[in-house]
């Protein structure tokens, strides 16, 4: 059992993206499947990924920027574009808020954007409750160029900062 206070986000080391690759998802969430990403793409910092940790233990990971993004929406630089996904045998477990809101603090903290976007494939009524539930409103909705496959966009607004 993982105790959602223990989550926490940090830098991806070499481990983490190793075993990031390695992972699959049952359909039709294997729209998410990591399996044979290149680890070296992982850790570019441009992509921005990072472990999501629960203890020393990998159960997650968050992006910031344009591994967030499918092609097909026409994107911009009001919100900073936010993914991630759950190891694929934790899916289901009720973590998802937990690790989505550490990756929401983790991002406020170390980019202060004005708001944060993310884009759910629009059958994953999970993923989509689960921000929602964080203040995310549906703003969109477009086919990925990639597949056809249609997809949601959700924005959220960040408080001014003082």
């Amino acid at each position: 059992m993982i105790d959602p206070t223990s989550i926490r986000v940090a830098p991806l080391t070499r481990a983490h993206a190793e075993d990031l690759a390695t992972w699959r998802y049952d359909p039709p969430y294997d729209v998410y499947d990591l399996a044979g990403a290149d680890p070296d793409e992982l850790l570019d910092p441009a992509l921005g990924f990072h472990a999501v940790l629960a203890g020393d233990r990998l159960i997650g990971f968050r992006s910031f920027g344009p591994d967030g993004q499918v092609s097909g929406w026409d994107y911009d630089d009001s919100a900073l574009d936010t993914g991630g996904g759950l190891r694929p045998s934790l899916t289901g477990q009720g973590l998802g808020r937990a690790v989505i809101a550490a990756g929401l603090d983790f991002g406020r903290a170390t980019f202060a954007p004005a708001a944060f976007r993310v884009t759910v494939a629009s059958f994953n009524a999970r993923a989509r409750r689960t921000v929602e539930s964080l203040g995310f409103e549906r703003v969109g909705s477009f086919a990925a160029r990639r597949d056809g496959r249609p997809f949601d966009v959700l924005v959220r607004a960040e408080p001014a900062q003082t």
